[in-house]
């Protein structure tokens, strides 16, 4: 009997300090803090308050180790290339993008920080997309869909212009700017993501999103301060995605806004 209890004193103390010994690793990781961008993409160019200039001093003022972008993985090389060779980006699709033309690439000139391309987007499900939204349109036995996705975006819009933010970086980094913009893209992703396959709104989330989640994998646990770079209509989805992780530490926007005024 004296034995068993020996025996078993002797487990439960090695268990007890296998249970510590992970306590105090699991304490000791350093959780990546992530922030989301939203980008107004070609109103950078135009905007009075949200411009490029207005950009650089943000992403310098956050001091990113990694951003990740709305870059598909595909374009990124050449984007890069043409970037060494002419300092400047020529590869089509990351030249529809002001806050990587004259903003994310320049600052690798004066900055240590290290671009990931995440985007799910493909020309071919682009192109496809457009044929069926067209065809969708032109469709008089889904008049009443077209009505409907068109009367969301109208008052999607008249909610956001009746804020008197647009444009607003503080506004855009909220909550109540994610839930305007979700008044038309629900109904958009509830009437037609399924017929839009890859193109489709919920679908093309999950494939921007799934690309963020390998580099966050990737990543783990190293205590990196991490940007995620993409039109501000995607920012809700990938945060209500985001908040579901114990492994980062989500970082509101408004300081580092609060700290270039």
């Amino acid at each position: 009997m004296k034995n068993l209890i020996k025996i078993l004193f002797i487990v439960s103390f090695i268990v007890g300090c296998e249970n510590t010994s992970t306590s105090e690793n699991d304490e000791s990781k350093v959780k990546n803090e992530v922030l989301v961008l939203g980008a107004i993409h070609g109103g950078h160019l135009t905007d009075s308050v949200y411009n490029t200039a207005y950009l650089t001093k943000l992403v310098k003022e956050i001091k990113p180790d990694i951003i990740l972008t709305e870059i598909p993985p595909d374009r990124f090389e050449e984007a890069v290339r043409g970037f060494k060779r002419d300092d400047s980006i020529s590869e089509p699709r990351v030249m529809r993008f002001p806050e990587y033309v004259d903003v994310i690439f320049p600052l690798t000139k004066e900055m240590d920080f290290e671009i990931i391309p995440t985007a799910g987007w493909t020309r071919p499900m682009a192109l496809a997309r457009q044929q069926k939204l067209r065809a969708i349109s032109q469709d008089s036995s889904r008049t009443e869909d077209w009505n409907a996705y068109r009367a969301a975006n109208q008052l999607s819009d008249s909610l956001y212009r009746a804020t008197g933010k647009v444009n607003d970086p503080y506004f855009i980094h909220t909550d109540r700017y994610d839930s305007i913009q979700d008044v038309a893209l629900q109904v958009y992703n509830k009437l037609f993501n399924v017929e839009l396959g890859l193109g489709g709104w919920e679908n093309i989330n999950i494939a921007h999103y799934w690309n963020i989640e390998k580099a966050l994998e990737k990543h783990r646990y190293e205590g990196k301060r991490i940007l995620i770079t993409y039109g501000a209509g995607h920012k809700g989805w990938f945060l209500r995605e985001l908040r579901k992780r114990d492994d980062i530490k989500l970082l509101e926007m408004k300081p580092f806004l609060d700290a270039i005024q």
